[in-house]
């Protein structure tokens, strides 16, 4: 069994990100599984891990990732974007709203603005007009 320590753990993540924007996800999944064995509290790595699982159309465990990245970090505007978009993608738009609408509200990026119907050009301190 190769020896692992923390200097692997890196190499393996930053591997792993490679491996994602390769378009590898399942890849990038099977390295981040010994980095997260090793480091259950490192939100990086389950964020990585959760995006991974999106590409490989592995929703729910890439659902049950995102949640636990925003049970630690509750203001996490990419994690509630990207929970989003799975629930999207899973067929439960009410569920995606209400995460599209919680990332524009912690980050009034374009994106998140347009995916949560707000108009991209109104002012993040100033509600919409119903």
């Amino acid at each position: 069994m190769p020896e692992t320590n923390p200097e692997t753990h890196v190499i393996d993540y930053r591997a792993a990100e490679q491996l994602l924007a390769a378009r590898d996800p399942r890849g990038a999944v099977k390295l981040l599984d010994s980095v997260i064995a090793a480091h259950p509290e490192n939100t990086a790595a389950r964020l990585l891990r959760a995006r991974a699982f999106f590409a490989a159309a592995q929703l729910r465990p890439a659902e049950l990732e995102f949640e636990l990245v925003l049970e630690r970090e509750p203001d996490n505007a990419f994690a509630h974007f990207a929970l989003a978009r799975t629930f999207q993608r899973s067929g439960r738009p009410e569920q995606a709203k209400r995460h599209f609408r919680l990332a524009a509200a912690l980050d009034p990026k374009p994106e998140y603005l347009e995916a949560a119907r707000f108009p991209v050009d109104f002012p993040a301190d100033v509600p919409p007009e119903e």
